[in-house]
């Protein structure tokens, strides 16, 4: 019997702990403040606007680049940011146009050159680049197809000089 009025009063204590325990919990939750939502701060600072990178060394590689924006309570107004020209990337459509080529075309026998148009698949930093682009490059050796008839001749003239020495 004593070991029974124990057991309820340690079951008792446990659920009054439980029951403190839950009521700070909830006051504490209750204190708590909802911070206001965080205002967008208004500002007349333009959007940055990025020259085109200039390389370190060469036409390829590391570079930097200038940035300007404009408003009268910018903190900030100009800034030079590191950049990167690929080095296998077609310079002449600007370096920070990447495209897309297709296969070389047949050779155009009247200027000996062949040509190939690339689609625009990449622009680094808002670059102003083509859609398309097309280049050309020399056809190189063309050779005019020799008639057969005059392989043949040859090599029987051979046969026969053999024959007569």
């Amino acid at each position: 019997m004593q070991q029974q009025q124990q057991q309820r009063q340690t079951f008792t204590a446990a659920l009054l702990a439980l029951l403190f325990i839950l009521a700070a919990v909830s006051t504490t939750e209750a204190g708590k403040k909802e911070k206001p939502e965080k205002k967008a701060k208004k500002s007349d600072c333009g959007e940055w606007q990025w020259s085109v990178c200039v390389p370190t060394s060469g036409d390829c590689g590391l570079g930097t680049r200038e940035g300007t924006r404009t408003g009268a309570e910018c903190k900030q107004t100009t800034k030079t940011q590191k950049c990167k020209i690929p080095c296998n990337w077609k310079k002449q459509f600007g370096a920070e146009c990447k495209y897309q080529f297709q296969a070389w075309g047949e050779c155009d026998l009247n200027t000996a050159l062949k040509t190939r148009t690339g689609n625009l698949k990449r622009a680094l930093h808002n670059a102003d680049c083509q859609k398309t682009v097309t280049i050309s490059k020399p056809c190189g050796k063309l050779t005019k197809p020799k008639p057969q008839e005059s392989k043949k001749k040859k090599k029987e003239g051979k046969k026969q000089e053999k024959m007569l020495d």
